[in-house]
């Protein structure tokens, strides 16, 4: 069953903001296993939280697939191979998340198993740590940050050149897509460390543009007067 312009834009709305929620406490909560010098033992002490920070990235997953499926109707009206691309590369974005969650649970088995062994070699333990965490960084810097940036760039171009939203959130939009890809770029290098205070900074924009979209489609939606939005509707209700 296909949604309404009404309905689609409140959606993905909702759908940002749930993604935005779930992606900052997801952080918060696997600061135990991915922060703490003595991960090993803190990660098995706090497992329920680290699992719940799991979860919680698991949500963002779901929401981030959700808002480029519920979208790509009324984006493909005005670039349907941009359209297509940014489905694509979210999906991407979903994968490589999904990995980071897998490493982070893959990591706390192994506290767990460290700490039920008592007192093991723990150089073997550390290896493997060090190895999930790095997987981790990984996947928190390519999905996160470089997808996430491209994504957004994608569907702000759209939004820009239709005029489905107000032009300065697209505007707004495509200024944070490049600082992210900027930051992206700069943590892959060494320049600057992935939790950092210009990490932060780069990344500012594009979270203002998310959270002012996500507020924009929930109160107003989709300007159902931009050309191709009445195509939409009509073909919606053949």
């Amino acid at each position: 069953m296909d949604f309404s312009s009404k309905t689609a834009s409140r959606i993905t709305g909702v759908l940002f903001i749930i993604a935005a929620i779930t992606a900052i406490v997801g952080v918060i909560l696997y600061k135990p296993i991915l922060n703490d010098s003595d991960y090993l033992i803190q990660g098995s002490a706090h497992a329920n939280q680290v699992v719940l920070g799991a979860l919680m990235e698991l949500i963002l997953v779901v929401s981030a697939v959700g808002t480029a499926t519920v979208m790509f109707p009324f984006l493909k009206r005005y670039h349907r191979t941009i359209a297509i691309w940014h489905v694509c590369f979210r999906f991407m974005e979903a994968v490589v998340i999904t990995v980071g969650v897998i490493s982070v649970l893959s990591l706390l088995a192994l506290s767990q198993d460290y700490v039920a062994a008592g007192a093991p070699d723990a150089a073997s333990y550390q290896v493997s740590g060090i190895l999930l965490k790095a997987v981790h960084d990984w996947t928190f810097l390519l999905g996160p940050n470089l997808f996430l940036g491209i994504n957004t760039m994608m569907y702000s171009y759209i939004f820009y050149k239709s005029k489905l939203v107000p032009r300065f959130i697209p505007m707004l939009g495509l200024t944070g897509s490049v600082l992210i890809l900027l930051a992206a770029l700069l943590e892959m290098f060494g320049v600057i460390d992935q939790v950092s205070a210009w990490g932060g900074i780069l990344a500012l924009p594009i979270f203002a543009n998310e959270m002012t979209l996500a507020v924009w489609l929930i109160t107003k939606g989709f300007n159902e007067s931009a050309g191709g939005l009445s195509s939409i509707m009509n073909e919606k209700r053949d």
